[in-house]
């Protein structure tokens, strides 16, 4: 299958027209799975697109979460799903497969009983994989251990 990328120039910036004159060839960087534009050392550097690529990147590189709802801090984040705020408009899509998903919402408590389960969902993500812990019972609770 194809890589789907989107087309966006990366150019060194310098101070006088002078040095730009010198530095004729632009390097083109694509958007790859592997090598993503962000992890590239850019030092004084601008990155410039067009919007209608910028909004085509978005669409592509959008999050899709796993929701993993425990307790009560799940209801709150529920709503986000719903016809009001509709997070769907942001590009984030919610997937009921970790084989589909780049990204676990955590919201409520976790139990060393329901830690296997999250462990094993997040063994079944493919890679880049993300983890995003939602609610106080993260931020209280000191006695879990990482």
């Amino acid at each position: 299958m194809a890589k789907r990328s989107v087309g966006m120039v990366l150019a060194e910036y310098f101070d006088n027209q002078k040095k730009r004159e010198e530095k004729d060839d632009i390097e083109t960087v694509m958007n790859l799975v592997e090598f993503p534009l962000l992890n590239q050392k850019t030092p004084n550097s601008i990155i410039s697109t067009t919007s209608n690529d910028l909004s085509n990147w978005s669409r592509l590189s959008s999050l899709w979460p796993l929701l993993y709802g425990t307790s009560c801090c799940f209801i709150e984040f529920a709503s986000l799903i719903g016809s009001r705020f509709d997070f769907d408009r942001y590009g984030l899509v919610p997937r009921a497969s970790p084989r589909q998903a780049d990204l676990i919402f955590t919201a409520g408590t976790v139990t060393m009983k329901m830690a296997p389960s999250l462990v094993r969902l997040y063994e079944q993500m493919p890679e880049p994989k993300y983890v995003h812990c939602y609610g106080s019972l993260y931020y209280y609770r000191r006695d879990v251990q990482y």
